[in-house]
């Protein structure tokens, strides 16, 4: 120890790895024989039934993520199959980029031209980065050129698809109905309501902050209050948001023609069968349910935000205060009650949206559907007699005559439109000077029944 020349323990420990890793060779130079030459051993550890050993094959030394054509035509067929399912959610995605999966003539049809039309229509791969086209690739970009194919393109995908012109929020898609100049079409300021540029942005920023999308549909004339662009709008540029239908007012149509619509709406998206009220209500557990699952879906949000979007008058305000079991929104038996977009705290992580309502002329809508639906108010009209005979057409004379109080059969009965105007005006006392029956305020009183419920009345399902 006192020796000073003597190596250490450390130092005859180094020596000794150094030569352990040695391999043996013959006078030729060959190595024949060494640690890692020998069977019975693994580096420096003997083989015995307790060490393990990595088997001589290719794959564990491969590219661990290379996906070949045959898993992705596999993928794709499942993914394509969950996707069409409406009542299927996706839970982890793979690591890949999925909508690069998509086919490609599914590609075509969901964006037109856009895909043809694209980048490297302005000017190709081989002409930018290789020297197969123009006698060798580019030095620098050519941004004059790209800006201009640019614009080009876009004015083509635009006037083929119809997106909003340049210069407005291009975010925002112009859908059927929304934009169009109805003054140009014969329709008057009254029909314009619930399609200005307000409404609009209302509920563009419903759907963009809700996770989830409630949208409202009134079970009496379905087709008529069933909106295609907000469920357009979520699949084409939203597909993570939730889509849900509530057919509402279900207690005014037969159960049959409820059951049934609920069977057509539901090979769409998720439909529940509602009806609001503070006392009875129909739904409100299932629809609670619902919610409590996507919250556990949406785990990884603080929030979550669902938006209530729908046709004016079809029962948006009262679906939000039969889930909170009070009167928080406003609501009235007429259109347009709802003026901004409302929050209103549901659980304790879950909030809902109300949004005023908004119309959209998807089926070229008429001014009598327009007042069918209870888009317009009936006192607001110039003439309202000019609608009556569209409510005699779809309600029965029966329910006509239970409602006001006068004959269905015989003598007393009406045998037009006018002439019911002029019962209803005498029996409920509306008179001009001169003892005529008022027409005005007995249309009136017929376009409110009509549309507020008193006179039944539903489009029926499809067969």
């Amino acid at each position: 120890k006192d020796n000073p020349n003597l190596r250490s323990a450390d130092t005859i420990k180094r020596l000794k790895m150094y030569n352990n890793g040695k391999a043996i060779r013959n006078a030729e130079g060959k190595v024949v024989g060494g640690q890692f030459m020998m069977k019975d051993r693994a580096g420096d550890v003997k083989i015995n039934a307790g060490t393990g050993r990595i088997a001589p094959d290719r794959r564990w030394f491969g590219n661990t993520r290379v996906v070949g054509a045959t898993e992705l035509d596999k993928f794709r067929e499942e993914m394509s199959v969950q996707k069409a399912d409406p009542y299927s959610v996706v839970l982890a995605r793979k690591k890949l980029p999925v909508g690069l999966l998509m086919d490609t003539a599914n590609n075509k049809r969901a964006m037109g031209k856009a895909v043809k039309e694209g980048l490297l229509m302005n000017e190709s791969f081989e002409q930018a980065f290789t020297g197969k086209v123009g006698g060798g690739a580019r030095k620098r970009v050519k941004l004059d050129q790209l800006m201009v194919g640019s614009m080009e393109t876009y004015e083509k995908v635009n006037n083929t698809e119809g997106i909003v012109p340049w210069g407005r929020d291009s975010n925002i898609e112009k859908t059927e109905g929304e934009g169009i100049d109805w003054h140009k079409e014969g329709k008057k300021d009254l029909f314009l309501k619930g399609q200005s540029a307000r409404i609009w942005a209302e509920l563009y920023k419903v759907l963009d902050c809700s996770d989830v999308v409630l949208h409202i549909i009134d079970a009496r004339n379905v087709p008529g209050t069933k909106c295609e662009m907000v469920s357009k709008h979520i699949q084409n540029n939203a597909k993570h948001k939730h889509l849900i239908y509530i057919l509402n007012k279900i207690d005014l149509v037969p159960n049959w023609v409820a059951k049934r619509w609920v069977g057509e709406l539901s090979k769409e998206r998720p439909t529940i069968a509602f009806h609001a009220s503070m006392t009875h209500a129909f739904g409100k557990g299932a629809l609670i349910s619902l919610l409590r699952q996507f919250g556990k879906l949406l785990s990884d949000k603080k929030e979550i935000s669902v938006g209530v979007v729908g046709y004016p008058n079809v029962g948006k305000s009262s679906v939000i205060n039969t889930l909170i079991s009070k009167k928080s929104c406003k609501v009235a038996p007429v259109p347009g009650e709802t003026k901004i977009w409302q929050y209103i705290s549901l659980m304790k992580r879950i909030f809902l949206i109300d949004c005023p309502g908004v119309v959209v002329d998807n089926n070229g809508d008429t001014e009598v559907d327009s007042v069918l639906k209870g888009v317009v108010r009936a006192e607001r009209l110039p003439d309202p007699t000019e609608y009556v005979a569209a409510v005699c057409e779809k309600v029965k004379r029966e329910y006509i005559a239970a409602v006001f109080g006068i004959p269905a059969k015989g003598e007393g009965t009406w045998k037009d439109d006018m002439d019911l105007l002029d019962l209803i005006a005498k029996k409920q006392g509306r008179l001009k000077k001169g003892g005529d029956p008022d027409r005005f305020m007995a249309a009136v009183a017929v376009l409110n029944a009509f549309q507020r419920g008193k006179l039944p009345h539903f489009v029926p399902p499809p067969d």
